[in-house]
């Protein structure tokens, strides 16, 4: 009601944007809301809001069976529709009997390599907050300002790098039930255990963004970890530092397993963007963004992904190493950006219409 009332107080538009999921109800109050109004609906398919469901209830469940029916009636009452994958859009074709344009996710212009003074001035902001980000010394020289992985020169004000300073992984995550944290965390207890036995490898800086139900029960589970070689922290950062820090990291992590297997994790997009390379676990359609050994790793569980961790921080910060590779693939990628994107590709689709 709410929704309608909104839509309905406004200026008519030419079109209603709708990303689906939600679209229980969003989909038949647009649709009505655009009939009244003479807007076409658009829905933009980031994936099956029924799926998602069917994760906490089950797939047979009644009403897992009735969002399906919703969605699958109401989607064909769209204009226009767009999707993330080719599989998506085989999918809406061939089962549901919508025509779809894909349109993959690009990262906005602002997920960008963070010059090494920024990483500085973001480290020692969250080194207030977090004790991974704190250097393990206090450096001689008064003048000189030190957080675990930079140090500056305050009268300079230059900033290098801490020799021997640990390695910094990022993961993000809205703590939901398509993702399992416990082969990351298990992966770092064989990466512990390397380092153990001798195996010369570098500290490690796990930082886990975002919030969301399951975070609790995974704080829990990594309290009871006994670490001595790795910290995991799980901030939940300002809009303006989450683009910073994946611009600042050695390595991204994605646990995300798509409910539906059609769509793609946007976080990924999102530190491409910022030539991060990704270890990401591997589903239906995730080769179409992460390609393996080219532009990061696809991994199936936690020992795979422990042996990729070894692989790529052997020998760390090593500019011949994979990791280097990675990065140097992704500059050259050229990868468009959202609003470039959405002109090539979106644009001419409405305007044709």
């Amino acid at each position: 009601v709410h929704l309608l009332w909104k839509l309905m107080c406004r200026k008519p538009a030419a079109y209603i944007f709708l990303q689906n999921p939600p679209g229980l109800p969003a989909i038949a109050v647009c649709w009505f809301a655009g009939c009244l109004c003479g807007s076409k609906l658009v829905i933009d398919w980031h994936n099956y809001g029924y799926s998602i469901m069917g994760l906490v209830h089950g797939p047979g469940h009644p009403l897992v069976l009735l969002a399906k029916w919703y969605e699958t009636l109401c989607g064909r009452l769209s204009h226009l529709n767009l999707c993330v994958t080719n599989a998506m859009r085989e999918d809406l074709a061939e089962n549901w009997g919508i025509k779809a344009v894909t349109v993959y996710d690009k990262p906005a212009s602002f997920f960008k390599e963070t010059p090494l003074d920024l990483q500085h001035q973001l480290f020692m902001k969250l080194s207030r907050t977090y004790s991974a980000f704190r250097a393990c010394s206090e450096p001689s020289d008064s003048g000189m300002e030190r957080s675990a992985f930079t140090e500056r020169d305050a009268q300079s004000g230059t900033v290098t790098c801490l020799p021997g300073r640990p390695a910094l992984l990022v993961s993000s995550t809205s703590w939901t039930e398509d993702e399992d944290f416990s082969i990351l965390l298990a992966a770092l207890e064989k990466f512990e255990q390397l380092i153990n036995d001798g195996e010369s490898l570098p500290p490690l800086v796990c930082v886990i963004t975002g919030k969301g139900p399951l975070k609790e029960y995974y704080s829990r589970l990594i309290c009871q970890k006994h670490f001595q070689h790795i910290q995991v922290c799980t901030p939940w950062l300002e809009a303006k530092d989450y683009p910073l820090l994946l611009g600042s990291a050695d390595l991204g992590v994605c646990l995300h397993r798509s409910s539906s297997g059609l769509d793609l994790p946007m976080k990924v997009v999102d530190m491409f963007g910022c030539c991060l390379p990704v270890c990401a676990v591997n589903f239906q359609c995730l080769h179409e963004l992460v390609k393996h050994e080219e532009n990061g790793l696809v991994f199936e569980d936690s020992e795979e992904l422990a042996a990729q961790l070894q692989m790529l921080f052997s020998k760390f910060p090593d500019p011949a190493g994979k990791l280097n590779q990675f990065c140097k693939n992704l500059r050259e990628s050229e990868q468009l950006r959202w609003d470039e994107s959405w002109k090539r590709t979106v644009l001419p689709l409405i305007t044709d219409t």
